[in-house]
């Protein structure tokens, strides 16, 4: 090796050497940024979890333990035998609530509230589709006088809080007599989980080629066929967006169920989890443990639709 070489390679050994450091330097932060975002979001999933296995005792101890000392189900068996149990005044009086025996007064709602739930949850998904897929095709596809003032319009809607709608709600749904049923929900929560089924289809849908639409009509496809056997397989991670953003909508909305909804055959999941912090006596571990019922349906969806979720919520975002 000369002496030109020696010199050269000195500098480039250096530099290699700063640049490794400054890589892995680099990924530490991010894998410790990782690592504290994903226990802040995970934290409290956790320890639901966690809790709905322990007794009473055991959660209201100090320091808390994360890892139940001994793990009881007695949590859940007791939301399903809450139906056969009567709770009265004297009952829970005599309950020992830190031996994670003792029952709410609305615990036999519990399983019809998730019925109903489901119910209301799987309607509005489905409604959401029949209504915003041809609507969002006609609005990307079909160019008519005003479809871009629409548009904006069906956007508008979203930044209205749901707060200020709802006395004119109220008021449409006593006065077609659905006061305390599952459709006066159904019918409040189409009106605002539609407008944004349609833009985050609207979006997708432009950016998919015109060319696909015209070459569907020339070999005579209808506009109907034309959406179901072009545009359909092609939105799937879109379509996936719509149904977790319409189902989750529908299951964790609280208000405006709380306003529409009077007895146990209407009333929702969160109301009656709700109801159970407000009982004379509070469970700690009987909310858990319906905290954890309440989280398995939005958890299977979401590991069914996985592989789109990531992709349908990016749907649209960016063109050509």
């Amino acid at each position: 090796m000369t002496i030109a070489e020696a010199t050269l390679s000195t500098p480039v050994r250096h530099y290699r050497t700063h640049s490794s450091t400054r890589r892995f330097g680099r990924a530490a932060v991010l894998l410790v940024a990782s690592a504290l975002f994903l226990g802040y979001v995970l934290a409290p999933i956790a320890w639901l979890v966690s809790s709905s296995v322990q007794s009473e005792r055991e959660i209201i101890s100090k320091p808390p333990h994360w890892i139940p000392s001994a793990p009881t189900l007695q949590n859940f068996k007791a939301i399903f035998a809450a139906k056969d149990k009567a709770v009265t005044y004297e009952t829970r009086r005599a309950a020992d609530p830190a031996s994670g025996g003792f029952i709410p007064s609305t615990a036999s709602s519990l399983l019809p509230a998730m019925r109903n739930s489901l119910v209301v949850a799987c309607a509005v998904v489905l409604l959401n589709l029949l209504v915003g897929v041809p609507a969002a095709y006609a609005m990307a596809k079909i160019h008519f006088r005003g479809r871009q003032a629409s548009i904006y319009v069906i956007l508008t809607t979203r930044v209205i809080p749901d707060i200020a709608l709802v006395v004119p709600f109220f008021l449409f749904i006593r006065n077609l007599g659905l006061l305390d049923s599952l459709w006066s929900l159904i019918i409040t929560y189409l009106a605002v989980t539609v407008p944004f089924s349609v833009f985050v289809l609207v979006s997708y849908f432009e950016s998919l080629p015109d060319e696909l639409d015209k070459a569907a009509r020339v070999d005579g496809c209808s506009r109907l066929q034309t959406l179901l056997r072009v545009y359909l397989p092609l939105a799937r991670p879109s379509l996936v967006a719509v149904i977790l953003f319409a189902f989750l909508a529908s299951w964790n909305e609280f208000l405006l169920a709380l306003m529409f909804t009077q007895t146990p055959a209407s009333q929702t999941l969160p109301i009656i989890v709700a109801s159970f912090t407000s009982d004379f006596t509070i469970s700690f571990s009987f909310i858990n443990a319906a905290g954890v019922l309440a989280i398995i349906p939005p958890v299977i969806l979401a590991v069914i639709f996985e592989r789109y979720i990531v992709s349908g919520l990016t749907a649209g975002a960016v063109k050509g």
